[in-house]
């Protein structure tokens, strides 16, 4: 039987990482599904929300930019970036587009539904909640923050993320995980992208119950930025496993060895960086090291 057509998997995280993962994954088409961190509080994203509200479009974004596969007026229209020196400078079309029609629709996903059919878009996208918030973290030091950029920029270790305020996954998003034969975390930014949607119950619940499925999660390339840069490995899967009650991470797949680990996880080493940027997964090598895992 045709593993794109019979096995169902579930990628989960923001951005790039994601987008990569979903695009190594386009070949399951409608049986793959991309559940996508919506706290992002940076660049554009931020900025629409602090004027319009609504959950962080850019990650999602950025996951339909890398599956488009027919270049065309729309996913020309979907990707322009303003430039200038006015309100519009910087500000990206897609992002929005998604907030237009957001406001026009009873529910986010109608939006994405809408953009996934004009440009073509087989696999599945589902916002990790259909509801605004934020990311907000407690470092040792006692220090408190709110929003993924200061996050990103905190001095100490962290002790807890949570959610601001405690928002309900997308039920889409918690049936696709119960319905699914594997699930993926990662790669991307840990604390700001893979942990985020491991913080709604509903998802990190129904990661717990579906017992059959393998839960796969793919390391970063390259070294990453403020408090994720101080946690090493053992420390990021012991961090998912708790969020998910436990559940034991499968398959660890990276380019490094790590012989230490051995007795606690599988992890598999395969080449998986792009040729020319070698901070970024190549397509069709991630294609074939989750492919070969799935198999």
């Amino acid at each position: 039987m045709d593993l794109h057509t019979s096995h169902k998997v579930v990628a989960i995280g923001g951005g790039h990482g994601l987008g990569r993962v979903l695009a190594a994954l386009k070949n399951f088409g409608p049986n793959a599904t991309g559940i996508v961190t919506t706290t992002d509080n940076g660049g554009s994203t931020g900025r629409i929300r602090s004027c319009q509200g609504g959950i962080a479009w850019g990650d999602m974004r950025n996951c339909i930019n890398q599956l488009i596969t027919e270049p065309s007026i729309s996913s020309m229209m979907f990707e322009y970036r303003f430039k200038g020196s006015g309100e519009l400078n910087g500000h990206n079309l897609g992002n929005l587009m998604l907030t237009a029609l957001d406001n026009l629709s009873v529910r986010p996903l109608e939006a994405i539904n809408l953009i996934r059919n004009m440009l073509k878009v087989d696999v599945n996208i589902l916002p990790m909640s259909e509801h605004p918030s934020d990311l907000t973290a407690l470092s040792t030091k006692g220090e408190k923050v709110t929003g993924e950029t200061n996050v990103d920029e905190m001095t100490g270790d962290l002790l807890r993320l949570d959610l601001e305020p405690e928002v309900p996954a997308t039920k889409e998003a918690t049936q696709a995980i119960l319905d699914a034969d594997s699930i993926i975390l990662g790669p991307g930014s840990f604390l700001t992208s893979v942990m985020p949607p491991l913080l709604l119950p509903e998802l990190a619940n129904a990661i717990a119950t579906n017992a059959s499925a393998k839960l796969l999660f793919i390391e970063n390339l390259s070294p990453e930025f403020g408090p994720a840069s101080r946690m090493s490995l053992q420390q990021k899967l012991e961090w998912c496993e708790r969020s998910c009650h436990a559940r034991q991470i499968d398959v660890v797949l990276g380019e490094q060895p790590h012989p230490e680990l051995a007795d606690r996880w599988n992890c598999v080493t395969r080449e998986l960086a792009s040729p020319n940027r070698v901070w970024r997964h190549d397509r069709a090598k991630l294609q074939l090291a989750i492919e070969e895992q799935l198999r």
